[in-house]
């Protein structure tokens, strides 16, 4: 039988963790977002020394199990090197660089879609590669791809509870200790549910908000 009294007492530990939780997934789709755009302009390089290693680290990041990175940098680094980053920052650079090689395809995609008259204008004002990107290209780019980078956002939201499998206090392991040391599951587990689908719902609305204000900004 479900129990407010369970509720109001579990409740600051799931604030705890959800606070855990936004501070990993912020600060990892940052670094995605980073990361992804780079990775698609080195993908699109003539040069081959730049193109190849990119498409090489996109493609073994996209077909190796993000589960499978995180053992693999926290553990690893914590057996040669002898000294592992903090659980919270293995989780961050993890999902980071892990969502940044889907981003990358995003961004390749807008980046494409681009008229070729758009660079070629570009290179007859004599316009450097930066000044192409960030005043003709990325302003035309970014906010149709903004509703796939808004759901990657709720993909790494919602694996963001695999972090616990490397002691990382999130939302969801804030749960499982709470139910672990009062045997009630029922409560814990139904809010951490029911938080995630909220927060997944507003994610949705701001990207469609924020697609809305890059277009009007850029038009």
């Amino acid at each position: 039988m479900w129990k407010w009294e369970v509720v109001w007492q579990v409740m600051p530990h799931i604030l705890k963790g959800l606070v855990v939780t936004l501070e990993a997934v912020g600060a990892g789709m940052s670094l995605a977002v980073v990361l992804g755009l780079l990775w698609a302009v080195m993908r699109r390089s003539k040069n081959h020394w730049i193109s190849w290693p990119a498409w090489a680290v996109v493609e073994f990041v996209r077909s190796t199990p993000l589960l499978v990175q995180l053992f693999f940098v926290y553990f690893v680094m914590l057996e040669y090197v002898g000294q592992a980053l903090s659980p919270l920052m293995t989780g961050i650079i993890v999902l980071g660089v892990h969502y940044s090689c889907y981003t990358a395809e995003v961004y390749r995609a807008g980046l494409a879609a681009i008229p070729r008259g758009q660079w070629n204008a570009s290179k007859a004002l004599n316009l450097t590669p930066y000044q192409t990107y960030r005043y003709v290209i990325l302003p035309q780019a970014i906010p149709p791809i903004l509703p796939n980078l808004g759901n990657y956002l709720i993909a790494m939201l919602k694996e963001a509870p695999l972090l616990s499998t490397i002691t990382v206090m999130g939302i969801l392991n804030e749960a499982k200790v709470f139910g672990n040391e009062h045997y009630r599951y029922l409560e814990p587990l139904t809010i951490v549910g029911v938080i995630f689908i909220v927060l997944s719902l507003i994610t949705g609305i701001w990207i469609q908000w924020l697609r809305k204000l890059t277009t009007a900004l850029t038009t």
